[in-house]
């Protein structure tokens, strides 16, 4: 990631913030561009592994304080023991960034039970939980603070073919907006970012597989590309950021207008065959088992 040149250096110095899904991709661009800015930042996730490699890589990259915690949020026990041990080691957290996620696209038809509460355990309740363990302690310790939670545009106009994804973050879009309200009388902000494409290797690989041998990378956007992830981290960095305090219950879309333009969804998945599903179904699987196998390194 390039520098957040548009930042002043120092602008988050003393800020303590959570990064759920901190380990790689979107989690890890806005790890290395807040603790580039003077944040202490914690970043948990489920493989311990990663997280360490990743936070030890970001402390010497930024010369920041990155500080990995292993943590399964779909379970609410270890959430309350995740922060309390982020509380700890050295107090109340500023800022969290609800990242974590989980998705795959597919035939609603398809799905089984135990497919949707895949993403819903993690995406609605694993960031609920997380929101809350923070922000009543928050709320107990008059503390101001800032919640962030990446979402998509699905929120406004649905996902055909990610429906557990759109069905959840439209939930979380519900909690950003509601607690903007009860908790706005205690200095607790709540806002979102519905990225557009930002190509990461665990999303693409379950969310548009061969996308880059078919051309797809930038197909249908009126910008003609996808999204770079300084331009993601800036965004992040802004709204976490002091100076824009009066903000609060809003969702900013970073997609290149994509979804104005009605190509923000996988509404072109519709054109699919069966025989092509079960190429699909493959490469997602194949995905997830490199997924599993590197939780338990």
């Amino acid at each position: 990631m390039a520098d957040a040149t548009m930042f002043r250096d120092g602008v988050l110095a003393g800020k303590r913030i959570l990064i759920t899904g901190g380990g790689t991709g979107l989690g890890k661009e806005m790890a290395e561009g807040y603790a580039r800015l003077g944040a202490t930042v914690y970043i948990c996730g489920r493989r311990k592994g990663i997280l360490e490699e990743t936070a030890a890589g970001l402390s010497a990259k930024t010369g920041g304080t990155v500080k990995a915690i292993a943590c399964d949020i779909r379970v609410a026990q270890a959430v309350e023991d995740m922060v309390a041990a982020i509380w700890a080691d050295g107090g109340a957290l500023d800022g969290l960034v609800n990242n974590a996620a989980g998705n795959f696209i597919s035939r609603t038809k398809d799905l089984s039970p135990r497919a949707f509460d895949a993403i819903a355990s993690i995406v609605f309740h694993g960031s609920f939980y997380v929101t809350l363990a923070c922000g009543k302690r928050w709320i107990a310790e008059k503390k101001k603070a800032s919640v962030i939670s990446i979402l998509t545009t699905w929120v406004w106009n649905g996902g055909p073919f990610t429906v557990p994804s759109a069905m959840s973050k439209t939930g979380l879009f519900a909690m950003t907006q509601s607690l903007a309200v009860e908790w706005g009388p205690h200095g607790i902000r709540l806002n979102a970012i519905a990225p557009g494409p930002f190509p990461t290797e665990g999303a693409w690989a379950r969310l548009s597989p061969g996308a880059a041998n078919r051309g797809e990378s930038g197909s249908g956007n009126p910008m003609g590309r996808v999204g770079e992830m300084p331009e993601l981290v800036n965004l992040a960095v802004f709204m976490m950021a002091d100076g824009c305090e009066y903000m609060t219950g809003q969702c900013i879309a970073i997609d290149g207008a994509a979804h104005q333009a009605g190509t923000g969804t996988f509404s072109r998945l519709a054109a699919l065959t069966d025989e092509d599903w079960v190429k699909v179904r493959e490469q997602v699987t194949s995905a997830n088992e490199k997924d599993k196998a590197q939780r338990s390194v």
